[in-house]
């Protein structure tokens, strides 16, 4: 019997939590970003969106029920997806994070989930949608011109997994077009801050949701896909970039949040610091089978645990518990190398980031973890249900760590689609 501070349990009380902030109407059911008394969201308006809304909150409940063998999330979930299908069209973002994409991408879950057509009929006719949104650019087509995974990147992740995971072929025709348009910059995802007000108006970012990393994952991507070489030429500047303004010691690695400006500043979580950059380097493994793509993953991990993770907080690493930038990003990431590779120090590490996670929790009417969500901000502080930045993602990183415990049973595990590692979390050697 597990004890009340294992994974499953914890992830049932943000779903007691995420349930108590639930909002029904005619239109099915979305959450409450933060149900405390006056209380804001780190990531405001966006109530039906895979970042902070319903699209996310969806999946959390997914994956409980199948990990509890309760039906009774199950039906939250499809409440979420009714939502989602009533006001999706009321929705004009068109990104993977914050928009329509991602909910395509969750619609599609509840489709493959319940076998229920309506979703995965919803789910098509928002990635139609996505599609004849698309837009002749310079040398190409695109949706928002940004390539990074925040803005057409992230889209063309969506479709590709949408063409798979629906059936249709011209997703993935369009997204492979659009990707085109991305091969041909001289450093994939090389953005300056002039289009990041909170940055210098000539700092370049390596990290993953907005810059280099994650537009060489989606090139990696794409050559695994499609064979085409350019894609992969691409993919590989982008790593080099990366590898070339990396601090590296000792068989370790971290990269900065921004150059020039920001060498010594190392975030360690998902959205910019060293576990998105990680899958960037782990697709090229996973798509050209190169051990030195596999090094530098773990010049990364390695990087992250000599930091003092979860126990020290550092300038990159600081009171932060979500997928997004916190500590929830860096334990999928260690259950995500432990089924890539089996080693027993990946699963490890993973369970001290649980353990460290757990005991943070407040647990007052289930589980919720206060943060500061943006680290220049560290007096604010706020509790949130969303799946990047709250409870949900929490919860559903847990439960990954669950499943890839439980040596008698392999189950498949929700991630989305910038995620590179095993959806069944069991290493190949124990299958």
């Amino acid at each position: 019997m597990q004890c009340a501070e294992s994974p499953v349990p914890a992830a049932i009380g943000a779903g007691r939590w995420i349930r108590a902030a639930a909002v029904d109407d005619e239109r099915g059911r979305h959450w409450r970003p933060n149900p405390d008394p006056d209380g804001r969201s780190a990531a405001p308006g966006q109530e039906a969106s895979l970042y902070s809304g319903a699209a996310g909150i969806v999946l959390f409940f997914l994956e409980l029920a199948a990990a509890t063998g309760d039906d009774t999330y199950l039906r939250d979930a499809e409440l979420g997806a009714d939502y989602l299908v009533a006001t999706w069209p009321e929705v004009r973002d068109l990104s993977l994070y914050h928009g329509l994409t991602g909910i395509a991408f969750a619609l599609a879950e509840v489709g493959w989930a319940t076998g229920g057509e309506r979703f995965s009929a919803a789910a098509k006719r928002v990635a139609d949608q996505v599609v004849g949104s698309v837009r002749t650019l310079d040398q190409g087509i695109g949706w928002t011109g940004d390539p990074a995974q925040r803005g057409d990147g992230g889209i063309i992740l969506g479709l590709l997994h949408a063409a798979g995971i629906l059936g249709v072929s011209a997703y993935e025709q369009v997204a492979v077009e659009a990707g085109e348009r991305i091969a041909q910059l001289v450093v994939p995802g090389h953005r300056f801050g002039v289009e990041t007000p909170d940055l210098p108006m000539d700092a370049v970012t390596p990290g993953f949701l907005s810059g280099t990393s994650g537009t060489g994952f989606l090139l990696a991507r794409l050559y695994g896909v499609t064979r085409d070489e350019r894609f992969l030429a691409a993919a590989r500047r982008g790593a080099d970039f990366v590898r070339t303004i990396s601090a590296v010691s000792e068989k370790c690695a971290l990269v900065p949040h921004h150059v020039p400006q920001a060498r010594a500043l190392h975030y360690l979580g998902f959205c910019s610091g060293s576990a998105g950059v990680a899958r960037m380097f782990y697709e090229l493994y996973r798509v050209t089978g190169d051990p030195g793509d596999l090094d530098w993953v773990e010049r990364l991990a390695r990087g992250i645990v000599n930091s003092g993770v979860p126990g020290r907080r550092t300038e990159g690493y600081w009171n932060v518990a979500c997928q997004c930038c916190g500590a929830a990003g860096l334990l999928e990431l260690f259950v995500g190398l432990w089924a890539a590779t089996g080693e027993a120090g990946h699963l490890e590490v993973a369970g001290a980031i649980a353990d460290d996670l757990i005991g943070r929790a407040t647990q007052n009417g289930g589980y919720r973890w206060y943060q500061a969500y943006r680290r220049l901000r560290p007096g604010e502080v706020t509790a949130d249900t969303g799946y990047l930045v709250g409870a949900a993602g929490i919860g559903a990183a847990l439960l990954h760590l669950a499943a890839a415990r439980d040596g008698k049973a392999c189950r498949r595990v929700i991630l989305l689609p910038d995620n590179p590692f095993p959806a069944i979390p069991v290493p190949v050697s124990q299958l």
